[in-house]
């Protein structure tokens, strides 16, 4: 019988929230497509897995066997996975950097020569993910380090390093009522529709909605993307507002959208990550030590 990891580890992610709400953010998947997932796993192995009730999701005795088997199987699996990358990565002389956004905005060039300087021979390949999957690929091990936006789901679980912060402006359309203001209270905002990430995103969607900063003021959702450009055309169409990083402005100006300093919301920083497993190796540690060198305060 063959089974797919990602049955697993959506598996265990019910299993220690104990609930199908709280794991489908955890996984980055709807709650239907979990569900679907779960009954999934639980055919193929022929037993059920969870006693499910309006309290939750309860372990029965099968399930709490596979709960504490799994993680060894999984941990394996991600081992012989790292071996096989790590392999072709020094055949190939290749880094491979997952990064959101503008990475680590214009420090990211000085980065990739420094890297390219420190490792003669070696490529530093940069690799684009979507919100959708705000660890750039390094969580499920599809790239080696990552320069990300602080925090992101599933932070803990790795190495980081913060390298900067910057405020948060806001995108708004160039013809909103609030866009001839120099600076703009957060406050002001709280009523106007948002530009959000997808659902699934969860703690990294809540982030850039502030919604720990609205004294429980709900969020109005006018529109939800998972790409920049899709962002920047609600924006220009007019459904809805964004916060943003102050650099957003140069890396992402575009007609019909423009930024505005914001006050009364936290900053955000940029940083870089690793998994724990990559502790000791050279190539993502001088990596690591470049960002860190030619890291620039906003």
């Amino acid at each position: 019988m063959d089974i797919d990891t990602r049955l697993l580890r959506s598996f265990l992610a019910v299993a220690e929230e104990g609930s199908l709400t709280r794991a489908a953010e955890h996984v980055f998947v709807s709650q239907p497509a979990l569900t679907k997932q779960i009954r999934q796993l639980e055919s193929l192995l022929g037993v059920q897995l969870f006693d499910r009730s309006r309290a939750g999701m309860a372990l029965t005795g099968p399930g709490r066997e596979l709960a504490h088997l799994a993680p060894k199987v999984l941990e394996a699996w991600n081992d012989a996975l790292r071996a096989t990358r790590a392999a072709d990565r020094e055949a190939g002389r290749v880094l491979r950097v997952g990064f959101i956004a503008s990475a680590a905005n214009e420090a990211t060039q000085e980065i990739v020569a420094a890297f390219a300087r420190r490792r003669p021979g070696w490529r530093a390949e940069l690799r684009q993910a979507a919100w959708t999957n705000p660890s750039a690929g390094l969580a499920t091990g599809d790239v080696d380090v990552a320069l990300l936006r602080l925090p992101f789901p599933g932070q803990d679980a790795l190495r980081v390093e913060p390298l900067f912060s910057e405020p948060r402006w806001v995108a708004l359309p160039g013809g909103h009522p609030l866009a001839g203001r120099d600076t703009i209270a957060f406050r002001d905002l709280w009523d106007e529709p948002f530009v959000a990430a997808p659902p699934q995103t969860g703690a990294w969607r809540e982030y850039w909605l502030a919604t720990d900063e609205r004294e429980d003021h709900p969020v109005r959702i006018g529109a939800v993307t998972e790409q920049p450009d899709d962002w920047l055309s609600a924006i220009a169409n007019g459904y809805g507002i964004a916060l943003a990083p102050r650099s957003a402005a140069r890396f992402y100006a575009r007609p019909g959208v423009v930024y505005r300093p914001v006050t009364g919301v936290s900053p955000t920083r940029v940083g870089v990550a690793w998994a724990a497993a990559d502790d000791r190796n050279p190539v993502v540690r001088d990596f690591v030590r470049c960002c860190l060198d030619l890291a620039r305060p906003e």
